[in-house]
């Protein structure tokens, strides 16, 4: 089996390839347009694999993406602009990307004939929770930034291939992921990676904002599960079971670094900050046998010890982001 994967050098997607690879004796064909957080290092290893191969190009690209879906089986959809701070910034990028983009790939998948195509959304376009409950796959989508409204948009083109065509799409919604090779302007990232620096991390508002964070290898593993047995036209949360405020993820990782409180730095509340997040996992762990298995603690002193390692790999991610933003992500 062949599986072209678009976005296949980020962080989520180059976790999946990996995971993919070892687990499996599929293909991939990485399909990825190097853009900001688009990392080739990210999969460097991999370059004499014979059973992995490497495209540089858009997935707006109709022809270019055509092409490569006549040589697949199978679609994996984690090309995406998905830093909610750049989106408050220019929503361009994200419209471009997350609607124009899937709609183009659902679009050449029905030329094609393709015989599945797995969308990566987000947790973020239910919008926000009170203090209990979880998101339930068939609650309303309210998303409250452009990056959270671009995935919803681009879910409800997908409902509506899969409605009007039958093509046979399933999304994915992950929760909160960590680990490795994340890039450095996200949370878990720059907090490690600051405090690697002896800098200070910061924090929005009071940091009582919660999440659910799932181990990345663990979501590739619900991807998986979801590419092999999940039912075309369904949504299927992937969820940590792991939900903790902001707050106490930083004194973690402030405690697995030696480091004491002295290092938070309580920054303005992003604009439209949702409260929280919880995902309820009973679909995909009655109806395909997955469930998290790496608890929080556990999982955060892994991605510590790889950052720990691998400070040639986000020094330099870190130096441009810096440049780049006027120090908004140093």
């Amino acid at each position: 089996m062949r599986i072209l994967v678009t976005g296949g050098c980020g962080f989520i997607g180059s976790n999946f390839v990996r995971y993919i690879l070892q687990n499996t004796d599929y293909e991939i064909i990485n399909l990825d347009a190097l853009a900001y957080s688009g990392n080739p290092g990210n999969l460097r290893d991999l370059e004499k694999n014979k059973r992995y191969r490497f495209v540089q190009g858009r997935i707006e690209d109709k022809e270019l993406v055509s092409g490569l879906l006549a040589d697949v089986d199978y679609l994996v959809n984690f090309a995406a602009e998905s830093h909610v701070d750049r989106s408050i910034l220019d929503p361009r990028p994200f419209i471009v990307t997350n609607i124009e983009g899937t709609a183009a790939l659902l679009e050449a998948c029905r030329q094609r004939g393709i015989k599945k195509m797995v969308h990566i959304s987000t947790d973020e376009v239910y919008g926000e929770l009170g203090e209990s409950g979880k998101f339930v796959e068939t609650l309303p989508l309210l998303p409250n930034s452009p990056y959270s409204a671009s995935k919803a948009c681009a879910d409800m083109m997908i409902r509506a291939y899969q409605r009007t065509y039958g093509l046979p799409v399933t999304t994915a919604r992950p929760s909160n992921n960590y680990g490795y090779y994340q890039y450095p302007e996200k949370f878990i990232p720059l907090a490690i990676t600051n405090l690697l620096e002896d800098r200070h991390v910061p924090v929005y508002g009071e940091g009582k904002n919660v999440r659910d964070w799932i181990f990345v290898e663990d979501c590739c593993a619900g991807i998986a599960a979801i590419l092999d047995r999940g039912k075309a036209g369904e949504v299927y949360n992937v969820g940590g079971e792991s939900e903790k405020r902001n707050i106490d993820i930083v004194r973690i990782i402030l405690r697995l670094l030696g480091k004491d409180e002295s290092y938070i730095e309580f920054v303005k509340d992003r604009p439209g900050h949702d409260y929280r997040y919880a995902l309820d996992n009973t679909r995909i762990r009655n109806g395909l046998g997955w469930a998290p298995k790496v608890n929080l603690e556990a999982g955060l002193a892994k991605t510590v010890e790889w950052y720990k390692n691998n400070v040639s790999w986000w020094k330099p991610l870190k130096e441009r982001l810096a440049k780049e933003s006027g120090g908004f992500w140093s």
